[in-house]
């Protein structure tokens, strides 16, 4: 045990951290009071920039670090090819939503997350400790300019042979994302999101045996036992998103927070139906009737996510679970109510015990 936690103090002390524990990134769920309270613990916040401008992204750095150490990472997707439009197959899409929400227009489909270079370069600009990656890799030129800066590069990979592509690219570190993490699943090819699913127990372990370079665990860790079996298994570090959910910093709706409370891991559900793109969420009405035999299958991304953001936004409005994006991983049952320093200090204060 003693040696799982050596290589746990390395890491720790090489990115300036307290606890080998990191906030994962979440878009939609990336208030900066989250992350000023995971870098304030002694770990480290993240931002899931996707659907940011580069003016947002500045204006959440500039916030984090005036009330924090400083110590985060920001997150983008790398973009899929632009997909394919079916202006027939939308409509019944489009149809199959208005049973659960305002009536959607067809040029809801038109809309498109903010421009990758732009936002690639406001990373560049704000300089983080750790750009991190999701849904494939980032071009040889930025990470080119990211190690120039002195960025650290941690990808994200939901398999062996990405996590080797990554370390070939020179990421400098791999987050090895279980099938049990909530939220979109970061396969590089969108096709293999749900035929090539992993769960974190058997990724962590061939991973951590096949790249020289740190490995840190992800999917389905939300408490101090998880923690340690994640650094068991090979990992550096661990990264919680669920588990702080229901945290106050997190401030997501309380419909969402209060039902991870009674998510039993079969509760979730791995769906298209939101984005387009597969993610982990709670198994809400809206989510059982997008699998029906009735319903139509999902558009691409991002086509989907713009034609369901009026259900979306109208079931945060409303506070309506059975409509909400309600991402959760299998271990939601474990988030706790409490400020996100004091449930970070707890689980780490308890893993180490069990370490030392």
């Amino acid at each position: 045990m003693k040696e799982l936690l050596r290589r746990a103090d390395a890491f720790r002390r090489r990115n300036g951290l307290e606890m080998p524990i990191l906030l994962a990134p979440m878009a939609g769920a990336s208030a900066p009071a989250l992350s000023i309270a995971a870098a304030n613990a002694g770990g480290m916040g993240a931002c899931g920039a996707l659907m940011m401008k580069p003016e947002e992204i500045h204006a959440w750095a500039g916030e984090v670090r005036a009330n924090s150490n400083g110590n985060f990472q920001l997150n983008l997707w790398i973009p899929d090819p632009p997909p394919r439009r079916d202006a027939d197959h939308e409509a019944r899409v489009r149809a199959f939503l208005a049973r659960w929400g305002p009536e959607v227009t067809a040029e809801a489909g038109n809309a498109t997350p903010p421009d990758f270079a732009d936002q690639c370069r406001a990373l560049l600009d704000i300089k983080p400790p750790v750009v991190s990656s999701v849904m494939g890799l980032y071009p040889a030129g930025f990470v080119g300019e990211l190690k120039r800066r002195g960025i650290q590069w941690f990808a994200t990979v939901t398999t062996l042979a990405e996590a080797r592509a990554a370390e070939a690219a020179g990421a400098d570190a791999v987050v090895a994302q279980g099938m049990e993490a909530g939220g979109h699943r970061g396969s590089f090819e969108a096709q293999n999101a749900e035929a090539r699913m992993v769960g974190l127990f058997s990724l962590l372990s061939a991973v951590a045996g096949a790249v020289r370079i740190p490995v840190l665990a992800a999917g389905g860790i939300a408490d101090a036992r998880g923690v340690v079996a994640a650094l068991a298994l090979g990992a550096s570090a661990a990264l919680i998103g669920t588990g702080l959910l229901r945290c106050p910093e997190a401030k997501i709706p309380q419909a969402w927070a209060a039902a991870l409370a009674r998510t039993a891991p079969e509760d979730t559900l791995v769906t298209r139906a939101f984005s387009g793109r597969a993610g982990r969420g709670i198994a809400t009405e809206y989510v059982r009737a997008a699998v029906t035999p009735d319903a139509p299958a999902p558009a691409p991304y991002p086509v989907q996510r713009g034609l369901t953001a009026a259900m979306r936004a109208d079931a945060v409005r409303r506070n309506d679970l059975r409509r909400m994006q309600a991402w959760a991983g299998q271990s939601a049952a474990l988030a706790q109510a409490i400020p996100a320093a004091e449930l970070l200090r707890r689980i780490w204060t308890e893993a180490r015990a069990i370490l030392e």
